[in-house]
């Protein structure tokens, strides 16, 4: 039979260590899918960090892209007037290394049972580098226009530009080409020949978003003079754009055009302003 002071003892130690059994159990389960949790929160911190941190080019989207507008006008009564302006622009990103893109755009005017405008372009780009601060671009283009009385205008150049922004919400670029460019206007007179020059051929391009993509302004500037004779070429125009829904944007466009060398009968200088609905996929 055991003494009472060591039973006493026994009855007070057992339960205490079966005691810190359980306490010591309880405490490494809980342990372990708490240090889980705050591996994973700071897991995601950082990749939100570094996703954050890290650039995005508003002009280097992969894969293909495309945008489609539609504007003009129509009345009628004591003057009958109708203005029609498509335009698109396609981007395919085939690769690191390379990619294309295309702006086309036709305009139909007529007043007063008369033809005023019939305006064409169509063009392809290609770019070499494109997703690198400097790279290497070439391109060529068509143009017909009864505004200014030209019934063909061929133009092809090579160069290079560089990206001075390139983040998901502002990006601005400049580039600088040689160009070769060939004219033949519709017309009789022997005091305008058609041009056949070398122009250098520089592109100011920018876009900027705000308010998660909702408003967005675009600006482009082509300044052209010509290499071997007295003519010069600018053009440019600036959008603002309001998205309505996620395919739907209303859009107002202000373009200028000069040449220093037209058609007999046309104006150096050609004003438009337009308003019109856009179709986008990104």
């Amino acid at each position: 039979m055991l003494h009472p002071k060591i039973y006493l003892i026994l009855c007070l130690f057992l339960p205490v260590r079966g005691m810190a059994q359980v306490v010591t159990s309880d405490t490494l389960q809980v342990t372990a899918p708490v240090d889980s949790v705050a591996a994973d929160s700071i897991n995601r911190l950082k990749k939100e960090e570094a996703a954050k941190a890290a650039p995005v080019a508003a002009s280097d989207p992969t894969g293909f892209h495309y945008k489609l507008t539609a504007d003009g006008t129509v009345t009628a009564g004591n003057v009958n007037r109708a203005l029609i302006q498509v335009g698109g622009s396609f981007d395919w990103a085939v690769s690191q290394l390379f990619r294309f893109a295309s702006n086309p755009s036709f305009a139909y005017g007529r007043q007063n049972q008369q033809l005023n405008e019939r305006e064409i372009l169509a063009d392809f780009r290609t770019s070499f580098l494109h997703e690198r601060r400097f790279y290497y671009l070439g391109f060529g283009a068509v143009e017909i226009s009864n505004l200014r009385k030209i019934r063909q205008r061929l133009t092809g150049g090579a160069g290079g530009g560089y990206k001075f922004l390139s983040r998901k919400n502002a990006y601005l670029s400049v580039t600088n080409v040689l160009l070769y460019e060939y004219t033949d206007f519709i017309t009789n007179s022997a005091e305008v020949k058609d041009v056949n020059v070398l122009r250098n051929s520089t592109r100011v391009f920018g876009e900027y978003q705000w308010d998660d993509g909702r408003y967005s302004v675009t600006h482009t500037v082509f300044l052209q003079p010509a290499l071997n004779q007295p003519n010069l070429r600018w053009n440019g125009n600036v959008s603002f754009q309001l998205r309505l829904t996620s395919l739907i944007s209303v859009r107002t466009s202000v373009q200028n055009s000069y040449e220093s060398l037209v058609a007999v009968g046309r104006k150096n200088n050609d004003f438009r302003w337009t308003t019109g609905l856009v179709l986008e996929v990104k």
